[in-house]
């Protein structure tokens, strides 16, 4: 095999690799050069010459003429006698550079040739891959579905490049195909081995950001800050938005006419229930918006613990905690306050209650209305007693009592 065959066979891996002609020809000269080190102790006395254009490579060992019988290293020296069957005119002292052909470094060689090749063009992919994705960290990325698999969703970018989407980072109502496109942001890019690992995520707080950034006009162009957002993935977030400018209305900005401007933020989502608040200093005025659509009656606030407490009408309350207390949770991550919600004339309610009325599409009202005549307007209320207690102290049989409590410990199993 000639040079010129072998950078032929050679590359094949430019193509498949992505990696243009002369960086392929660089990696192509350090391995060449590796291999005359291992074959001749040296490359300092050799020129490889190497033509992007045409594809094609020379190999010169430069050595100098000595007298016969002198030669102490072979691999930069030559007697007179085979420096004259090269040119007849050769002289001791003068330099002869004669050109070396594959077959003198030896089968065995040429095969790790491929290989180190191989080896190199991976690398080199590899680190560019990761100073690729790094500098995406942090941005909403879209590939297309290559493997759905049980712990994670394998993704080919347009580059063929894989990205991977972790079921944890998945919203819990993805549902993906084959071919379909998916978009997330980039989260991490790690190194295993050699190889670049790329994860994306659709759960992070970051994501929903960057989705108002690309929908909305006036957040991408500075004029609406978002201050924070909180979430619970698939199911609500709150999105707290600001503006320097008072003629713009920030929140009507972000939802727009009837909702088409974050209409596909929530489609992208899942369905995702999003609210958009304007943001304030007043922690009061902060924590009443947060925890819309429940109308507040009065705040207090301790600035040490960091706690408010919240009265609101038993009409509010349920408003204010919402599904799964997903409401009041999401409130209190967003103003940094602990929020205990109190009704009128009533003690605190613990945060994840729910009032008895919600469940009316489940409970006929007549039976929540005898759990209400005892003072059990609840569900935790009501679930904190026992069948023969509630059978005692209601007009209600055994087994219908038994069918309520069923149906509120399903609520919180959920």
């Amino acid at each position: 095999m000639d040079n010129i065959a072998l950078i032929d066979s050679f590359s094949e891996f430019k193509d498949f690799k992505h990696i243009d002609r002369v960086t392929l020809m660089a990696i192509l000269e350090d391995v060449f050069r590796n291999a005359l080190k291992k074959r001749f102790g040296s490359d300092d006395n050799f020129d490889i010459i190497i033509n992007p254009d045409k594809g094609d490579m020379e190999i010169w060992r430069n050595r100098i003429v000595v007298a016969d019988g002198e030669v102490e290293d072979e691999n930069s020296e030559i007697s007179l006698k085979e420096a004259q069957k090269i040119e007849p005119d050769f002289e001791v002292g003068e330099e002869v550079s004669e050109e070396v052909k594959l077959f003198q470094l030896g089968r065995r060689a040429i095969l790790a040739l491929r290989q180190n090749l191989i080896t190199k063009i991976q690398e080199h992919d590899s680190t560019n891959l990761y100073k690729q994705f790094k500098d995406m960290v942090n941005e909403v990325y879209a590939a297309e579905v290559s493997h759905v698999r049980p712990k994670a969703v394998i993704l080919i970018d347009e580059n063929n490049k894989e990205i991977i989407l972790p079921k944890e980072k998945q919203i819990p109502s993805d549902y993906f195909k084959k071919g379909e496109t998916v978009k997330g942001i980039i989260e991490s890019v790690e190194l295993k081995g050699n190889k670049p690992q790329i994860i994306m995520s659709r759960t992070s707080e970051l994501f929903l950001e960057k989705l108002f950034e690309q929908e909305i006009p006036e957040i991408a162009d500075g004029i609406i800050t978002i201050h924070k957002v909180v979430r619970i993935p698939g199911e609500k977030a709150k999105v707290a938005v600001d503006s320097y400018n008072e003629n713009i209305d920030a929140v009507g900005a972000c939802v727009g006419v009837k909702g088409s401007r974050i209409h596909g933020i929530v489609r992208e989502l899942g369905n995702e229930n999003i609210d958009v608040i304007s943001y304030t200093n007043n922690a009061e005025l902060y924590i009443q918006r947060a925890l819309s659509p429940a109308r507040i009656n009065n705040i207090s606030i301790n600035e040490t613990t960091k706690r408010a407490n919240v009265l609101l009408d038993i009409s509010e309350v349920s408003k204010a905690i919402g599904k799964g207390g997903q409401n009041i949770k999401l409130a209190s991550l967003l103003t940094g306050y602990e929020i205990d919600v109190i009704r009128e004339g009533t003690q605190v309610l613990e945060e994840d209650d729910v009032e008895l009325r919600e469940f009316s599409d489940e409970i006929d009202a007549w039976v929540i209305d005898e759990f209400v005549k005892i003072g059990l307007d609840t569900a935790k209320s009501v679930l904190k007693h026992s069948v023969s207690e509630l059978v005692r102290r209601t007009d209600l049989e055994e087994e219908t009592v038994e069918d309520v409590l069923n149906i509120l410990n399903a609520e919180f199993e959920d």
